[in-house]
């Protein structure tokens, strides 16, 4: 039985969103999604900003429950479905908001474009020689197949229950990172870490302690490499695969895609964002591959560190430093490493160290686990 297809203007409306200017744009400040916000099938809400819009335009850059996202530049075809998060959510200029007609469920045509953007389909209806563009008038022709709406519903609620499996697990790593992120906080920024009754503190440093530059505790590795020579389903991240505020880097593309030089790293090395750092991108690799060179590779000196200094540099103290000290002079500001380097930070006692690394290497085993799994 062949399936008809029809292009994506027939059976669906769809939009860019708005033009965002502070100093224009008038009207209630409302929430907006960004191009930022829009990861492969998920949205990351935690970073939201707000826009002024007016009343009326609620209906044509606002986005109701089942509506599709997708980005408008970067990589070709990321898209997500909107479930009515948020409401009065509106979309910048960055994004087309695509809205099926009565022929299509929203559930089955967003699996289908997560499913032509994954295999590279709509990557040739991008343009631009460095910044990857889609038209909305090639978005418009993409064909798209139109089977009985019986069959749409099974196909949708089977793929849907697998979505309902890996959402589950997200909310896992999001517990167990905040979990990490306690234990941090209350052992080495309020100091409250086993025996601290016992120990005596002098200007935020207690007894036993030191206080040391970055470069003690890690260091950056820049082991240049040609994509060309590796296997072309060798893992690459790029910024767009960093989630905001999550140590976990569960997600990535492949070499196949990259053309120039990028920077190697093995699993379980710290990549850092450091374009834009207050995007707050930092996680530990699950597996080996190269990166783009807007991220910094990180390892630590010592395996005794390493712990301590992955939830050190993903902490909201260090990102706050990396923020107020980029250099300036550019429209991507960048985090100035060589000056992050020569910081000093709180160096604990071996021993804390050592039973902070025990309470960490399970909730990371774990990480790994669920993120692999989905």
């Amino acid at each position: 039985m062949s399936w008809e297809k029809k292009p994506l203007e027939v059976v669906a409306d769809f939009c860019l969103g708005k033009m965002l200017d502070q100093k224009k744009n008038k009207g209630e400040l409302l929430p907006y999604l960004a191009n930022v916000n829009v990861r492969w099938g998920s949205f990351d809400l935690d970073d939201l900003r707000e826009m002024r819009f007016e009343h009326h335009e609620l209906d044509r850059y606002g986005l109701k429950s089942g509506d599709i996202v997708m980005c408008e530049g970067g990589e070709p075809g990321r898209c997500a479905l909107w479930k009515g998060q948020k409401p009065g959510m509106m979309i910048q200029k960055a994004l087309h908001r695509i809205r099926s007609h009565s022929c299509l469920l929203s559930e089955f045509l967003f699996y289908y474009l997560l499913y032509i953007g994954r295999t590279g389909h709509l990557a040739p209806l991008f343009t631009g020689a460095t910044i990857k563009h889609l038209p909305r008038e090639k978005l418009a022709k993409v064909e798209v197949m139109v089977p009985p709406l019986g069959t749409q519903t099974r196909i949708a609620s089977i793929l849907s229950a697998y979505d309902d499996l890996i959402e589950n697990n997200r909310r896992r790593i999001q517990l167990l990172e905040q979990v990490a992120r306690l234990l941090y906080k209350e052992w080495f920024v309020r100091l409250r870490f086993p025996g601290h009754e016992h120990v005596k503190v002098k200007d935020g440093v207690p007894e036993g302690w030191e206080r040391k530059r970055l470069f003690d505790l890690c260091t950056d590795i820049r082991e240049s490499i040609d994509p060309k020579t590796l296997p072309p389903e060798n893992a690459y991240i790029g910024l767009e695969h960093i989630p905001r505020r999550s140590i976990t880097l569960s997600d990535w593309g492949t070499a196949a895609k990259i053309s120039s030089s990028k920077f190697k790293f093995t699993e379980g090395d710290i990549l850092f964002g450091k374009i834009r750092p207050y995007f707050h991108k930092v996680g530990f690799t699950l597996v080996g591959g190269i990166t783009s060179s807007d991220a910094i590779v990180i390892r630590a000196t010592n395996r005794l560190f390493y712990h301590y200094v992955l939830l050190l540099l993903s902490s909201d103290e260090f990102v706050s430093l990396a923020s107020k000290t980029v250099r300036e002079g550019s429209k991507m500001p960048r985090a100035d490493w060589k000056f992050l380097l020569k910081s000093e930070f709180n160096h604990p006692a071996k021993a804390v160290l050592e039973l902070f690394n025990n309470s960490m290497k399970p909730i990371c085993a774990q990480l790994k686990s669920l993120a692999l799994h989905n």
